[in-house]
């Protein structure tokens, strides 16, 4: 079984939903980095996440909206939209946050679970993680994770506790 295939059966997908937003992007010519779990993976050894966390360029996301409400159910938040398909279990989060946009001029490509995608830098996704980490409005269950993500890249790359608050410092 292949990296994709593991991530398609993982995700229930019926349809390669994560390659079809790849290639969208990569088609329209769309400057994006993927951040959160996935991101992650890219830099340590990988756990199983069934969420896209995307950065897309301000400028392309009323029009990446109006195509993706033609094969997804869309979801607005504040500071996110949220994609979701029935031919799938895995979810696409477009990260609206404005503090990401510069995360997407520091990316490069990287092989996440067999996909070649557009990454934040080791940094981006670590401070990514520290913001996320820090949203007390997010799930306690979504900000352990957020926790094990910082662990295990520091654990990877412990040069990476210089960039950790000192709220976090202590814990390692």
């Amino acid at each position: 079984m292949t990296k994709k295939e593991f991530m398609n059966s993982v995700s229930n997908a019926q349809v390669d939903i994560l390659q079809q937003m790849l290639d969208w992007l990569n088609e329209k010519k769309v400057d994006y980095c993927v951040i959160g779990g996935l991101a992650v993976n890219a830099f340590v050894e990988p756990v199983v996440s069934l969420d896209l966390d995307l950065v897309v360029v301000a400028e392309a996301i009323d029009d990446l909206i109006k195509e993706a409400e033609k094969i997804f159910l869309v979801e607005r938040f504040p500071h996110s939209i949220n994609l979701s398909s029935t031919k799938s279990d895995l979810r696409i989060q477009l990260q609206t946050d404005p503090r990401y946009q510069d995360f997407i001029r520091r990316c490069s490509m990287k092989e996440v679970m067999g996909y070649e995608m557009k990454v934040a830098s080791l940094e981006d996704v670590m401070q990514g993680k520290i913001w996320a980490y820090h949203d007390d409005r997010r799930r306690k269950s979504k900000r352990q994770k957020d926790l094990a993500d910082i662990y295990r890249l520091v654990e990877g790359y412990p040069l990476l506790k210089d960039l950790l608050p000192e709220s976090l410092k202590k814990e390692f």
